[in-house]
C-alpha cells in the first residue's frame, strides 16, 4: 500500500477531457499513463498505458468492464485483461501493469506518483 504522505499529485486534465466509461492517455514525467473513468462504479483508475504483452501503448483505448467485482481493462489488440485496481493480468498470463492513485478536486483530475 502506498503511503499517501509521500504521494506527489500531478494535475493531468480537466474532467471535461475524459470520456465516460473509457480511457485517455496522458504523459507524466515522460511516461504514458492511461486514466479511466468508470461511470457505473463512479470510480477513477490509472495504469500504465503500455500493454506488457506486445509492448504497445494502447491500454487507454481498451474496453473497460468488470470481472465479477473486479474492474478491468482489455487491451484492444490481443484482449489481455488487467485489473484496474491491482494491475494483475486476469487472462491467466503472468503479465502485470502498474496502477496509480487518482483524485478529482473541483473539475481537475490528478494522478499520484511515489
Amino acid at each position: 500500500m502506498t503511503d499517501t504522505a509521500t504521494i506527489k499529485w500531478i494535475e493531468v486534465a480537466p474532467l471535461s477531457e475524459f470520456e465516460v466509461d473509457g480511457g485517455k492517455a496522458v504523459i507524466i514525467e515522460g511516461k504514458q499513463i492511461a486514466v479511466y473513468y468508470f461511470q457505473d462504479r463512479d470510480e477513477w483508475y490509472a495504469t500504465d498505458n503500455e500493454c506488457p504483452h506486445q509492448k504497445q501503448q494502447a491500454l487507454s483505448r481498451g474496453m473497460i468492464g468488470s470481472d465479477g467485482d473486479e474492474p478491468k481493462v482489455a487491451c484492444p489488440f490481443h484482449k489481455k485483461s488487467f485489473s484496474l485496481k491491482s494491475g494483475k493480468c486476469l487472462s491467466g498470463e503472468d503479465y502485470e501493469i502498474n496502477t496509480y492513485p487518482v483524485k478529482v478536486e473541483g473539475d481537475l483530475v490528478y494522478i499520484g506518483l511515489d
